[in-house]
Parts: structure tokens; C-alpha cells; sequence
């Protein structure tokens, strides 16, 4: 299960791994906590969406059902249902703090809205963003929190029961990049932008999905009022490389499984559970 503050933010940080495991039989399952309604509109013939949240959100979650059925069968779950909260727009935007806004939301009502998805989904492996949120936006960290703060909550039995039998998920994950990567990104040319990364020594799991890359770009395709991923910036430029489609965890609840690359990190999430 993989938990994600917008729509596309699953496929650019983690598609990769969705399409890895859907190959492999896994039940996936995508939990989206806004529908990004403010989003940045980038392509002109989407212009009529500029300036109308509730449109744009209409929009997104319609990009996000075509990206993930790219995929295979992945299930979709929005955390408290479709557009409960709204996109916080960037750090020290006014919507950061906007009434129904998720970086402000009641966290006992995220609590309650989380355990209950991990209740039902009952997953072995979680995955979301470090305490940064990636990149510092308010919903990736407001995502992080969510997750953090539920997972013991949905593992007590006293806890809500009326929200389903209580589930102890074995392993979370965070999604990070290592700093060897983002260096040779910049060696390389591409730059502009500014992500929270980790020592590479620290990474836990690394999952190569080069095998993948075209599935995960078939799905960022679908996102069209996002990002153009043939225009020749920034932005294709970082999707169309290889490396793209290598994702970077560290494990921070559970036991680590064996380690199968070089330097002994995971190459499965699921390694050691059995």
C-alpha cells in the first residue's frame, strides 16, 4: 500500500515499484489524499482548468484511474473519499492553511480516516514519503504524518473497533533519493530542483525498475494538466533516463529482510516476510 498526497505523485516517485509488483501478482493498492486541486495546468488546451480547483480535482482524479490502470490492477482508495481534503498548494501558500485544506485538517480525523483503509487493506508493506515530504510540500509531509501517526492506533485492538479487526503492518517504508543520484543528476546537466536526499550509505532498499521504465512513463502520459513528458525540459529530460525507474527506500518500522545488491540493502520490500 502507497500513500500519496496528489494525483501523479504515485507514478513520479514510486511507479516503478507499482509496476514491479502488480507483474509480479502482489495486490497493490494506491491511497491518494487530495485531488490536487491546485495544481499548476501546463498544457494550454487544459487553460479552461486554470483557476477552478474544483474542476482541476475533477480532472486529476480522472488522470489518476487511466495512470494506474497502466499498471495492472491497482486499487484506489482516497483518504476520507474523494475530495474530503484539498490540495494545501506549495510552502507558505494560503492554502497551506485554507479551511479543509489537509495540511490543516483535524490529524485525529486523518487518524481515524487512515486506520481505517489500513484496516481494510490490511497491507505487509506501507509506503510513503520521509518526514520532509520529499521536497518540504506541506501535503507530502501531512501524508507522512498521517501514515506515522496510524499505524500503531490501527494495530490496537481497543482502538476504534468499529473501524475493523486491528492490523500491525510489518514493514513502512520511506521513499528518499540518495545523494549520489541527485549529484550525478546535476553533472549531468539536470538540475532545478531541490529534494531532501540521504546519505546512500543509509538507504535500506534500492529496486531497480529499469525493466518497468516504459510502464512508469506510460502512466505519467495520462497526467497531462501536470507535466509534459516529451517537450524536451526540465522535467522529460529527468523521466526519459534510466534511473528514473530506480527507486530509493529506507526502512523505518519492521525487520530488514537479506540483503541482495553490493552493498547489502533489499531489493525486494517484501524480502523477509516470508
Amino acid at each position: 500500500m502507497l500513500v500519496h498526497a496528489h494525483p501523479d505523485d504515485e507514478s513520479t516517485a514510486t511507479g516503478a515499484t507499482i509496476a514491479r509488483y502488480c507483474a509480479e501478482g502482489a495486490d497493490v493498492g494506491v491511497v491518494t489524499c487530495t485531488s490536487g486541486e491546485l495544481g499548476e495546468v501546463v498544457a494550454d488546451d487544459l487553460a479552461a482548468l486554470r483557476g477552478d480547483p474544483d474542476a482541476l480535482g475533477e480532472h486529476r482524479r480522472a488522470e489518476i484511474s487511466a495512470a494506474l490502470a497502466e499498471y495492472g490492477d491497482v486499487g484506489l482508495d482516497w483518504l476520507g473519499g474523494p475530495g474530503r481534503w484539498r490540495d494545501s498548494g506549495m510552502a507558505g501558500a494560503d492554502g497551506n492553511s485554507a479551511p479543509g485544506s489537509f495540511s490543516a485538517a483535524d490529524p485525529v480525523e486523518i487518524v481515524r480516516a487512515m486506520v481505517g483503509l489500513l484496516r481494510r487493506r490490511r497491507p505487509h508493506v506501507l509506503v510513503t514519503y520521509d518526514d520532509h515530504g520529499g521536497y518540504g510540500h506541506p501535503d507530502h509531509i501531512a501524508a507522512n504524518r498521517a501514515v506515522m501517526d496510524a499505524i500503531d492506533p490501527a494495530a490496537d485492538p481497543a482502538f476504534a473497533p468499529e473501524l475493523g479487526a486491528a492490523w500491525s503492518v510489518p514493514k513502512v517504508y520511506w521513499t528518499t533519493l540518495p545523494d549520489s543520484l541527485v549529484r550525478r543528476m546535476r553533472e549531468a546537466g539536470i538540475d532545478g530542483f531541490a529534494p531532501h536526499t540521504v546519505p546512500d550509505e543509509q538507504l535500506t532498499a534500492v529496486l531497480d525498475g529499469r525493466a518497468h521504465h516504459a510502464a512508469k512513463l506510460a502512466a505519467l502520459r495520462h497526467y497531462r494538466s501536470q507535466v509534459d513528458v516529451d517537450d524536451g525540459g526540465f522535467f522529460s529530460g529527468l523521466v526519459s533516463r534510466p534511473e528514473f525507474a530506480v527507486e530509493h527506500y529506507l526502512l523505518v518500522r519492521g525487520v530488514p529482510g537479506p540483503g541482495e545488491d553490493e552493498l547489502g540493502r533489499e531489493t525486494d520490500l517484501f524480502a523477509g516476510l516470508g
